[in-house]
């Protein structure tokens, strides 16, 4: 059988922004349900915590495939002109074990996280959001722009982050690239007091009041991956009707969530549910236009099993992408 081997130009080529918010809707069913099986990813400091590979393992017969994201992180990497996040899909047929897929990892996460919060943001935002807050200025800022405007008619974003000239050069850059007005702040509340709100930075604390968040918003919360970590303070989670994409995640890794929970602000009673739940009708969506709702992102095996899987059947169509007998 023939490896197929997409790079990320292919990527972005193979898997537009629409596309993927929409083939997240079963992934994120799978993920509640059960029918994608996603072992615990393994996180692995390099020897001398310099990096960090990460692993995240999963199969489905719905997709029949299984496969495995593996990438790392190399904090010092934009230094040097190379990227923080490098790495690949294996996608493998699931009846024979055949390795049928290599697909770049770096550039799925970015989609497939932002495509995400942008089915989030279909179910929970209110229809006539028109400002989109942007906190962070990196690849994840560009992908959740695109992923707001493919489910909202922003006419307006608003960018904060902690170095004043990158983020104007990074609004001019995007004002281009869209055609809609893009500018900068240096007062984070401003950004903070949009119709929706997406947190995409690595900050290790609050970055984000619930002060500043205006009754009828929309947020998701994307940066932080750990229990000691979060982009948004207790305020905002206990004053909003709470989303995840996966309980278990938010257990081992939601910061954001448990640090108040941990406080005794709030319980595991106050996150409505999952992602997963709301799209079978199982748990309440918005339920008027004053209700803050608010999506954590963690990023699961699901959502890049079945990125992979519609990458790959549209390479396998357009008969475009190298494809090498292994």
């Amino acid at each position: 059988m023939p490896l197929t081997i997409i790079n990320a130009a292919g990527v972005r080529k193979l898997l537009p922004m629409d596309e993927c918010i929409d083939a997240m809707e079963p992934a994120m069913i799978a993920a509640t349900t059960g029918a994608i099986s996603m072992p615990p990813r393994l996180v692995a400091p390099l020897i001398d915590e310099s990096g960090t590979l990460v692993l995240m393992p999963g199969s489905s017969t719905e997709l029949a495939a299984f496969g495995a994201k593996v990438i790392n992180l190399i904090p010092d990497n934009p230094t040097r002109g190379l990227p923080a996040i490098q790495g690949f899909i294996a996608l493998f047929d699931y009846d024979s074990g055949t390795p049928v897929a290599l697909i770049d990892g770096a550039e799925v996460t970015g989609i497939r996280t932002a495509a995400a919060s942008g089915l989030a943001t279909r179910l929970l935002g209110r229809e006539d959001a028109r400002t989109c807050g942007i906190f962070g200025n990196g690849v994840q800022a560009v992908t959740h722009i695109d992923a707001m405007r493919a489910v909202r008619a922003v006419d307006e974003i608003i960018v904060w982050g902690r170095n004043p000239d990158k983020v104007q050069a990074f609004a001019q850059e995007q004002a281009q690239r869209t055609g809609i007005q893009v500018r900068a702040t240096a007062d984070p509340a401003e950004a903070g007091a949009c119709d929706l709100v997406c947190t995409t930075t690595t900050s290790p604390e609050p970055i984000l009041a619930g002060e500043w968040v205006k009754p009828g918003a929309h947020v998701n919360l994307v940066g932080a991956h750990s229990l000691t970590t979060r982009e948004c303070d207790t305020d905002l989670v206990v004053k909003s009707s709470v989303y995840v994409d996966l309980m278990e995640s938010v257990r081992n890794e939601g910061g954001d969530i448990m640090i108040p929970v941990q406080e005794g602000a709030i319980d595991e009673t106050h996150i409505i549910g999952e992602l997963g739940e709301l799209l079978q009708g199982k748990i309440p969506g918005r339920q008027d236009d004053r209700q803050v709702t608010l999506y954590q992102s963690h990023g699961i095996n699901a959502q890049d099993m079945f990125a992979a899987k519609h990458i790959h059947a549209k390479a396998q169509e357009s008969g475009k992408s190298l494809t090498v007998e292994f």
